[in-house]
């Protein structure tokens, strides 16, 4: 039987399957993965044979019109693109084993992926988180186990907000942060690449209150009994759960990578260039910066509104009228 359902000429070979077993004895695919290839391309040489051509015979225009077809059918732009990502595999081989003159996917673009904007936080409900995580703080009183563990959230929570950092760069500041003079921190990202971030003042006393409950020696600013020393990023955003769920909170809205989108949103909404916005993120390259661009229509709409000179209304003379 032929990929697409149908049997294939007498004598003739089923480039489809073939296609198949190459996957599955060079490339040691696994069973749920020829399930899925073999899903793809039965639906996509349906399509060819529906239109009555061979798939050795396939061009460019009816790979892309295939692909075009997908999306009308309730395909998202990433299924579509895994899709002819089995396409392409399939056109190699037939070109690779010489089956085909020429690979018709080569000039096919893959359809673009919408970028999901990241969720944010308001400045109320981060206000809110932060009072809450003060407030359990006053609370602990003598209860010297709950004392540590609220100013360790606090001091994660006011670290986090006010420098935007990477939680995994958070987790694994050494204690030496706490005690330095300076308004920033040089912070090694990404790629071993150093960038200044700035401190508050919120960030610089909670981080010395929380030293304070710390034993005497030790590298790390938040240690823990794990096997690098210091917190793990998953204890971390689970204890991160429960301070947004005292706050009032959805739990499912607030993780610590929200936290580094509303660092980096608030700044924007409040005049913050995006280029001093992406040196604070540490982000290589401004495209993964411009993400963030779409809290910037209200703040855009605003000026416009208060500082063009024709929304001026009681200065703006209507054409042909004379003030007097």
């Amino acid at each position: 039987m032929s990929a697409d359902g149908s049997a294939p000429p007498d004598g003739a070979e089923d480039p489809g399957q073939l296609f198949l077993d190459m996957l599955a004895a060079e490339r040691g695919a696994a069973a749920n993965t020829l399930a899925a290839y073999r899903r793809d391309l039965d639906d996509y040489l349906g399509y060819l044979a529906q239109a009555g051509i061979d798939p050795e015979e396939a061009q460019a225009d009816q790979v892309r019109a295939y692909i075009a077809s997908l999306e009308p059918r309730g395909l998202k732009a990433s299924s579509a693109a895994r899709r002819l990502s089995c396409i392409r595999g399939f056109h190699r081989f037939l070109y690779a084993e010489g089956y085909a003159e020429t690979d018709p996917t080569a000039p096919v673009a893959a359809p673009r992926r919408a970028k999901g904007l990241p969720k944010i936080l308001s400045v109320a409900e981060v206000d809110r988180l932060l009072a809450t995580a003060r407030e359990r703080v006053e609370a602990a009183g003598d209860d010297r186990g709950e004392a540590r563990a609220a100013s360790r959230m606090l001091c994660l929570l006011e670290l986090l907000y006010a420098t935007g950092l990477r939680v995994s760069e958070l987790v694994a500041l050494p204690r030496s942060a706490a005690a330095t003079r300076e308004r920033y921190l040089v912070v090694k990202g990404k790629g071993g690449r150093e960038r200044l971030v700035p401190l508050t003042d919120l960030a610089r006393e909670a981080m010395r209150a929380h030293v304070a409950h710390l034993p005497a020696d030790g590298s790390w600013l938040f240690p823990a009994e794990s096997e690098s020393g210091y917190l793990t990023r998953q204890a971390f955003a689970r204890d991160l759960k429960t301070a947004a769920a005292a706050a009032g909170l959805r739990t499912d809205r607030v993780s610590p990578h929200v936290l580094r989108h509303a660092f980096a949103s608030h700044l924007l909404q409040n005049g913050a260039d995006l280029r001093i916005v992406q040196e604070l993120l540490g982000h290589a390259d401004i495209s993964t910066t411009q993400i963030y661009t779409h809290v910037l229509d209200e703040r855009l709409k605003g000026m416009v509104r208060d500082l063009h000179p024709l929304n001026d209304r009681d200065d703006y003379i209507e054409p042909g009228t004379v003030s007097s």
